[in-house]
């Protein structure tokens, strides 16, 4: 049985369970399992562990960066709704661009002279309303070249430009924000509009105060300005930004825009600007009053040099249009490089109603008597008379003219020498002044009036007058001499002082006065005997006004300037004056006999230096008693012309009179201004010749006289060939010596 078990097949029980797993078999090894496997050897190492110390240490840095980054967006989130916020509301309160063109308080005021042409403006010119896209590419490119390069690739603000701006700054040794700003031309147009803050006179006393608050730098004008600049940039496209800007900007000389500033420097429009010129207005944005070129004009290219230099680098203009401008650099017009009637035009402002002049809100053009040519006649007859004359280095000696036509219209102003380069002070129009002898002419005008001849006799002898309260006054004239009996002519010729001073007692200060004043020297008037002799005190232009009169027959003539105002646009004027002639003062007769006693002092008095070859002249010398003041005044048949000559400070003059430097100025100064006219005659009277009353009195001895006479109230007269009565005033030698023989 045991062999027949071994070899039996399967038991009964297998065969029940048919299909059944058969018995695991033993799973062959892989052909690799001798080998190591790899994989096991790659397996992650397990994390490994910090030290407690240093856990310690990572877990507080982790702590705070997570308490700082939560801390930092919120903040950051907070800011930008803050800003945002404020953004938001300056996009609200901006105007629509038009609004923002024009905003200046006051107007301006174009001069024209008497052709019509521009040569002066004052207040803030306004051009006229441009926009970026009209102007010359040239001027919008130097612009961008020169103040934000950057312009139209930034929301305003440019970080890198500040950055680089406190970098410089902190490099020279400023402050961060002190000097370079780093300011794009949005911030700047932000600052132009004061951030929205208008202009109120309650708050600041003044325009220029209110601009300098408007241009403040600081931390806290900057976080105002980073939002505004932002929401204009939301509110306005670029090129309005830039509109805005182009009407604006301060140029210099009262020039607010680009297109003024084009038409006061180069007398034409900004669209039509040279590459050199727009440099030129574009480098002014940096400083224009430093940089204005009627201030320094090789300064103002020296700056547009820098400026060509950078639209060159930036592309804006090619290495030979860059040559170009270089070596053809900007130059001022006529009219601005001439500068011509400053003083003048100040007179004009000061002289015409306020309201359409120093205070107006609108633009006013202002239609004047200036004479361009004129003005430039004077201006060199004044210098190559005071070349020749070889002033001394450093003399602060002042010197003013005045040109007028015989009906008061001044054609020419000089108001003094410009030493400190920011002189205001006008010699011709603000300074008044003693006369001297440039008086006497008024003496005798009187004595004209009254029927005297200027071929009448009068002493030039010792003169002494009891004045009350002040004692005995004894003229003396120049020379210290006497000469005796003397015409009237010959006395104003020789300018004598004691015969003045007697025809004035004999018509009465009172008429003097009188005469005096009715042909424009109004001032209070020295009320003494020394009236005759120029005590009072006058301005140049009355000075010259009065004589004015003089030629034109005996009638008072006022000076003028202002020949009418209308506002710009308008064709219509709201004033107009077209002469200063006034009521008559003496008679054209009296008038024309002065005349021909004053072409005397010219011909053979002390006037000869101011004579003008082909010319008829007359006129007067004048000079102080302590020569503070010397003068000539004196006219043709054309014009008036006044010269005055001081210092400022008083200081008596040495080697100085009315005929000597004065009149040489006056010579010059005519000889240019009667270029290419015809000589006319001046319209005079040239009076009988009348005989000395003897031989003795003929030769200046001066002891015969004429007869005298008392009156019923007891008043010794002179009594003259024509029947003139000439009352001796109290302390005449004659009425001293009549009253010692017992007449009465």
């Amino acid at each position: 049985m045991a062999g027949a078990g071994n070899g039996r097949g399967r038991l009964v029980a297998d065969k029940r369970y048919a299909g059944a797993a058969k018995p695991a078999a033993k799973k062959a090894a892989p052909k690799t399992a001798a080998k190591p496997s790899k994989t096991r050897r790659t397996k992650a190492r397990p994390k490994r562990q910090h030290g407690l110390i240093m856990g310690l240490i990572v877990g507080f840095f982790s702590a705070i960066w997570r308490v700082f980054w939560g801390i930092t967006w919120r903040l950051t989130a907070l800011g930008c709704i803050i800003l945002g916020s404020i953004v938001g509301y300056f996009y609200s309160t901006l105007p629509e661009m038009e609004a923002l063109l024009d905003a200046r308080a006051r107007g301006s005021v174009t001069m024209l002279d008497r052709e019509g042409k521009v040569f002066a403006w004052r207040g803030e010119t306004f051009g006229g309303q441009i926009s970026s896209d009209t102007v010359s590419d040239h001027l919008r490119n130097a612009v961008i070249a020169t103040e934000d390069k950057r312009f139209y690739g930034h929301l305003g603000v440019s970080p890198r430009g500040i950055a680089s701006a406190i970098r410089i700054n902190l490099s020279e040794g400023r402050g961060p924000l002190q000097g370079n700003g780093g300011s794009t031309i949005t911030q700047q147009v932000a600052k132009l509009l004061c951030l929205g803050v208008a202009y109120d006179p309650a708050q600041w006393k003044s325009e220029a105060e209110y601009e300098e608050d408007c241009r403040g730098g600081g931390i806290v004008r900057k976080l105002k300005e980073f939002p505004y600049a932002i929401a204009m940039e939301l509110k306005y496209s670029k090129a309005d930004i830039l509109t805005i800007y182009f009407n604006r900007a301060y140029l210099g000389a009262g020039a607010r825009g680009f297109e003024a500033a084009s038409q006061r420097y180069f007398d034409k429009s900004a669209k039509d600007l040279t590459p050199a010129e727009a440099a030129m207005l574009a480098g002014l944005l940096k400083a224009p009053s430093r940089y204005a070129p009627t201030n320094s004009l090789k300064r103002a290219q020296d700056r547009a040099a820098v400026v060509i230099g950078l639209m060159q680098d930036q592309g804006y203009l090619t290495a030979d249009q860059a040559a170009d401008a270089l070596s053809r650099p900007a130059k001022l017009s006529p009219a601005a490089a001439a500068d011509r009637g400053g003083y003048f035009a100040d007179w004009i402002m000061k002289s015409g109603p306020d309201y359409l002049t120093r205070d107006t809100t609108e633009d006013v053009i202002a239609m004047t008597t200036l004479d361009q040519r004129l003005q430039t006649a004077a201006e060199e007859g004044l210098a190559a008379a005071l070349e020749a004359a070889q002033l001394k280095e450093g003399s602060k000696a002042q010197f003013a003219v005045v040109v007028m036509s015989a009906d008061g219209a001044v054609r020419a102003m000089i108001g003094g020498r410009n030493l400190d380069g920011n002189d205001s002070f006008n010699r011709a129009t603000q300074a008044v002044r003693q006369t001297g002898s440039a008086f006497k002419p008024f003496v005798y005008a009187a004595a004209m009036d009254l029927g005297y001849s200027p071929s009448d006799y009068v002493q030039d002898t010792p003169l002494c007058i009891n004045i009350p309260g002040s004692g005995e006054w004894c003229p003396e004239n120049y020379d210290k001499k006497f000469k005796g009996m003397i015409t009237l002519t010959q006395s104003l010729a020789e300018s004598r002082n004691i015969p003045a001073v007697r025809i004035s007692e004999a018509v009465g200060r009172d008429v003097v006065r009188q005469v005096a004043t009715q042909f424009g020297i109004g001032r209070d008037m020295a009320p003494g005997p020394a009236l005759a002799l120029g005590a009072s005190e006058a301005t140049l232009v009355e000075m010259t006004g009065a004589y004015a009169g003089i030629l034109n027959g005996g009638q008072l003539v006022k000076p003028y300037g202002l020949a009418g105002l209308r506002l710009q646009g308008d064709s219509a004027p709201l004033f107009e004056q077209d002469t200063g002639m006034g009521e008559r003062v003496i008679s054209e007769t009296a008038a024309q006999l002065l005349t021909y006693m004053m072409t005397q002092v010219v011909e053979v008095g002390t006037g000869k230096r101011a004579q003008m070859p082909g010319w008829q002249v007359a006129g007067k010398t004048g000079t102080t008693s302590d020569v503070k003041d010397a003068w000539f005044v004196g006219y043709t048949s054309e014009y008036v012309t006044g010269v005055w000559m001081g210092y400022d400070d008083n200081t008596p003059m040495k080697g100085i009179s009315g005929g000597g430097l004065p009149a040489g100025i006056w010579r010059e100064v005519m000889t240019r201004v009667h270029e290419g006219l015809t000589p006319k005659p001046l319209p005079l009277i040239v009076p009988e010749y009348r005989a000395p009353p003897n031989a003795a009195a003929a030769q200046g001895g001066g002891q015969t006289q004429y007869p005298v006479a008392v009156l019923q109230d007891g008043t010794l007269v002179q009594v003259m060939p024509d029947g003139t009565l000439i009352p001796l005033p109290p302390g005449d030698p004659i009425a001293d010596l009549m009253r010692q023989e017992g007449v009465n």
